[in-house]
């Protein structure tokens, strides 16, 4: 029998103990020093389809989810910050320098800004002398109006979703990342040109940031499953327009 050396058999001993105090502090079942998976839901380990595939069906079937960041559309980038569940949604939404409200409860949609905003919405920035009943309000939208079919896509969890996470190219995985404080693995489309997406390594697999392809926004995704209060605004914070919602 080949004797072991004191010291290293104390060092080992040291090493495992260390081990042993910084896996439980932290709620993992092995040194992750050895295994950057080790104590995640496993998806680090699947092909980089699959894991699209997995995060897909955990965004579909989630209640509720809290989105923010850059999309550019047509050349127009808007700036979102919504919550949303299957039902509708509520945030607020920027766009040239322009912040405004939305709300969709059910089919209703309900769009809330100030005077300024409705004065510019004709695009020649003159009183159009309803902007002072409208200030501050929230206006319905009718549902035949070009603006339903505008803006009630960014109060549509399945519709946002489905149009966002998508990434384009070959996929494949560039590593163990950080977001928020959770470990993610991160996916890419041919290289990070097709767009790149984080994926939640702890508990269930949720996208937690995309970064679009060709530089088409930065998202960041949280408080999945989370409920919101989702409710019809007062009706004397309410008015019925009556008519076409003024463009710009």
């Amino acid at each position: 029998m080949t004797a072991i050396p004191q010291g290293r058999s104390r060092r080992a001993a040291l090493t495992s103990a260390l081990c042993a105090v910084v896996v439980a502090g932290a709620g993992l079942t092995g040194c992750s020093g050895d295994d950057p998976d080790a104590g995640t839901n496993g998806v680090g380990k699947l092909p980089p389809d699959r894991i699209q595939s997995r995060t897909r069906t955990a965004a579909d079937s989630a209640a509720a989810v809290h989105l923010a960041g850059n999309v550019v559309s047509n050349g127009r980038t808007y700036r979102l910050d919504m919550r949303l569940k299957s039902d509708g949604g509520t945030g607020s939404v920027t766009s040239q320098g322009v912040t405004f409200g939305l709300l969709r409860v059910g089919k209703q949609l309900y769009l809330k800004a100030n005077a300024e905003f409705w004065n510019h919405a004709d695009g020649d920035g003159k009183d159009s002398g309803a902007a002072g009943k409208l200030d501050g309000k929230y206006v319905k939208v009718p549902q035949g109006d070009p603006a339903y079919k505008r803006f009630s896509g960014f109060t549509d969890k399945n519709v946002l979703l489905e149009g966002l996470l998508t990434l384009h190219g070959t996929l494949a995985t560039d590593g163990h990342h950080e977001q928020s404080g959770l470990r993610t693995i991160r996916v890419t489309g041919d290289k990070g040109s097709g767009g790149t997406l984080d994926v939640c390594l702890e508990g269930t697999p949720y996208p937690l940031r995309l970064v679009r392809a060709g530089g088409a926004g930065t998202l960041t995704f949280s408080d999945w499953n989370k409920d919101f209060p989702l409710t019809e605004p007062q009706k004397n914070d309410t008015v019925d327009y009556g008519r076409q919602l003024p463009t710009s």
